[in-house]
């Protein structure tokens, strides 16, 4: 089950039915299934709070990603700042929409092992998203 929530802002302008379907089409892409995907649309202070309390990290992200799979099963709450999608869309020269998607499909990547922090895991990471996004 995948679920859309919000914190304090309004909800981004997606069609929950089409995520939901894309998101299992990725999942299942890489040999899993979808347990529970709860999505949390937050502002940058929000993210910013969530990155402080539960990560110890002081700054601001697009993304959080808290895992909570069992074995092929994915499962897992993922923080998404719309403040900071939104400037980061503006500062790649990309889409609302489309820097929307990479970072809703990048936490469900987290999901299924996937990571970006290493020397070289931003590149695979990165040939994942695209490849997630085509199949849209």
């Amino acid at each position: 089950m995948i679920t859309f929530n919000t914190l304090t802002i309004a909800p981004p302008p997606l069609h929950r039915q089409t995520i939901a379907g894309w998101v299992d089409r990725v999942v299942e892409s890489h040999g899993c299934k979808v347990g529970e995907i709860n999505y949390v649309f937050c502002n940058d202070e929000e993210i910013l709070d969530v990155n402080r309390r539960y990560l110890q990290h002081d700054y601001y992200t697009d993304i959080i990603t808290f895992d909570y799979s069992r074995d092929d099963i994915l499962s897992g709450d993922l923080y998404i700042s719309l403040d900071t999608v939104r400037t980061n869309a503006d500062l790649f020269g990309r889409p609302y929409e489309e820097e929307l998607h990479r970072v809703l499909i990048h936490g469900v990547l987290h999901l299924v092992g996937i990571n970006d922090k290493a020397p070289g895991e931003r590149e695979i990471m990165e040939a994942a998203e695209n490849a997630a996004l085509a199949m849209r």
